[in-house]
């Protein structure tokens, strides 16, 4: 069993929350450090430990008073303090706080018995709304039940998504980058270890999109805050992915007179054709491609020739626009602006994003380019009026754009030694289809970790697993429906390794198909017999001949140690610095 941090780290974020309270914190601490030596005792067919459900020692209205001083760096104010008992999984105490300057940050405490874990929640988007929410480990047991302890934070801003918040707030910049989720983290388990009389046995964090790159930014920069992480589809690589990679989406889409060349009404023709040329390279044809990569699509066969249905076919101008979609951003040299494949083979049902079903629409890749290329690319120049024509795509204006935000809104550094060094575990995943942040981000992410730090290194702490036909964070046309929490837990609490993971379509209310998904680079492969809707007719295959990432692109130097600063804020306006 292994804690967050040695004993002495431990008491420091708790702060002055009374001499009694820190004095059953410190023996609990011990106690629990005193077992980590070996398996827990008991564990459950999970694999989680079999820890007893501890009952509070305050009331929740008590919370009000604790006195937060010196947990984090700033102060800390508890706004309110009210059991919940409606909903599930209720009852609960419902903790709202504002960690200075605007942390806003939900915790949720079981009132009828605590098994001793702690859950963090990330967000998505630009975040700004602090809602606790954990879909893809809903049907992880303490989750289920009710018996954990969870929190979130809207990462120091509150309102619109547009990105406006961070102009002339360099200190928002920075809450959203890393610093909102850490002082969260160190929040909330003062305010845990007060009312129990005892710190988390294992905190554990979860997230998706943003909350993946949340994920990866607290395993690289406090790699002692969680002892398990599970990061989905993470936006890691958010300075290219909001610049350059959604505004490709839009411009190379446009004629010389601004109109769209390809609409949403051919995307159900172009994925049929897709699925014709390669759903079977995996030997089933059953809607889903279980490696995009191996496919080796040509738009140009959809031509339209003479005497062809136009309604079956595509122009070359829209036949061109598809191939640069799946392809990606480039400078008029072919030079890449972002990784190879921007959008996999088989996701163009998810291209709605950034393909309108009309002229004169804005489609959602417009938007989140702008409000990054506005007010976050530049932190102490933003431009409200910026348009995405303005977005020149050459190799300098790629590095003037990204950097400096790169530095310190991105998490790309692939030396995670310190969070394997004190025990920690993490859980990569990602959808085939997902339409907003490509897959490739992942595993250019998941490579170069292996290259650094070496593969049997990485093999000890990290799993990488890829859902077919899934769409970003969930839908799609494939198995969407998970638990990703459970073997993180397993593998903290028992050292049971993530074997496969069990996952289902949901259609109407009802289960339509069970799949199983292997650790990367394995792949699902039918027995043969029965459903092919069974997740127990299939096998785990390794490809003898795995295929190899392209990572060869404009900002691969990205994907390295040590470009990471930790700025601050002096005189209205953000200083990057090398240190913390």
């Amino acid at each position: 069993m292994r804690q967050s941090s040695t004993a002495d780290r431990r008491l420091r974020p708790y702060g002055r929350i009374g001499v009694a309270a820190l004095a059953v914190t410190l023996v609990a601490t011990l106690t629990a450090s005193a077992a980590a030596g070996g398996t827990p005792a008991r564990t459950t067919a999970d694999g989680l430990a079999g820890l007893p459900a501890v009952a509070p020692v305050m009331a929740c209205a008590d919370v009000m008073g604790l006195d937060l001083g010196g947990v984090t760096d700033a102060p800390v104010t508890i706004r309110s303090a009210a059991v919940v008992t409606t909903g599930a999984p209720a009852p609960y105490c419902e903790v709202r706080g504002t960690i200075a300057p605007a942390d806003t940050i939900v915790l949720r405490l079981p009132v009828n018995g605590w098994t001793q874990r702690y859950v963090q929640t990330g967000c998505g988007g630009l975040c700004g709304s602090a809602n606790i929410n954990v879909p893809q480990a809903a049907a992880c047991p303490p989750i289920a039940d009710g018996t954990v302890a969870a929190a979130t934070t809207d990462m120091g801003h509150q309102g619109r998504n547009d990105g406006s918040w961070a102009a002339g707030n360099p200190q928002a910049h920075i809450d959203f980058g890393y610093r909102g989720v850490h002082v969260t983290a160190e929040t909330a388990k003062a305010i845990i270890a007060a009312f129990y009389g005892r710190a988390p046995a294992y905190s554990y964090f979860t997230g998706c999109s943003d909350g993946g790159r949340e994920a990866l930014m607290e395993a690289q920069r406090y790699p002692h805050d969680f002892d398990g992480i599970a990061a989905g589809a993470p936006a890691n690589n958010m300075a290219v992915q909001n610049t350059f990679h959604h505004a490709w989406n839009v411009l190379t889409n446009r004629d010389s007179n601004g109109d769209y060349i390809l609409l949403a009404d051919r995307l159900p023709l172009i994925h049929a054709a897709v699925l014709a040329a390669c759903d079977n390279l995996d030997g089933l044809v059953d809607g889903l491609i279980d490696d995009p990569r191996l496919c080796h699509f040509d738009p140009a066969r959809l031509l339209c020739r003479p005497g062809r249905d136009p309604a079956t076919c595509l122009t070359a101008a829209q036949a061109a626009v598809v191939r640069r979609l799946h392809d990606g951003a480039v400078d008029a040299r072919g030079r890449r602006l972002e990784p190879a494949i921007s959008h996999e083979w088989g996701s163009e049902l998810e291209w709605t994003l950034f393909v309108p079903s009309a002229q004169g629409q804005t489609v959602g890749s417009e938007n989140f380019a702008l409000s990054y290329l506005r007010y976050l690319a530049d932190p102490n120049d933003p431009d409200p009026d910026y348009r995405l024509s303005d977005l020149a795509l050459t190799v300098a204006s790629f590095w003037s754009t990204v950097l400096p935000s790169s530095t310190y809104l991105s998490a790309m550094d692939p030396d995670l030694g310190a969070f394997r060094r004190a025990g920690g575990k993490l859980l990569l995943w990602h959808g085939w289809n997902d339409q907003h942040i490509s897959p490739q981000t992942t595993l250019i992410y998941y490579d170069a970790m292996r290259a650094t730090m070496g593969a049997a290194n990485v093999d000890r702490f990290a799993r990488l697993y890829l859902f077919p036909g899934m769409a970003h964070c969930g839908g799609g046309d494939g198995p969407n429906t998970f638990d990703v929490l459970t073997p993180v837990m397993a593998w903290v609490e028992s050292g049971r390794r993530p074997a496969r993971i069990v996952a289902g379509r949901v259609a109407g209310g009802a289960v339509t198909r069970i799949r199983p998904v292997y650790p990367y680079p394995a792949v699902a492969r039918y027995d043969g017999t029965g459903s092919i809707d069974d997740a127990a007719n299939f096998a785990g295959y390794t490809p003898r001949r795995p295929v190899r990432n392209d990572a060869d692109w404009v900002g691969r130097r990205l994907y390295s140690h040590g470009y990471q600063t930790w700025p601050r804020a002096v005189g209205g306006k953000l200083v990057l610095r090398t240190r913390p």
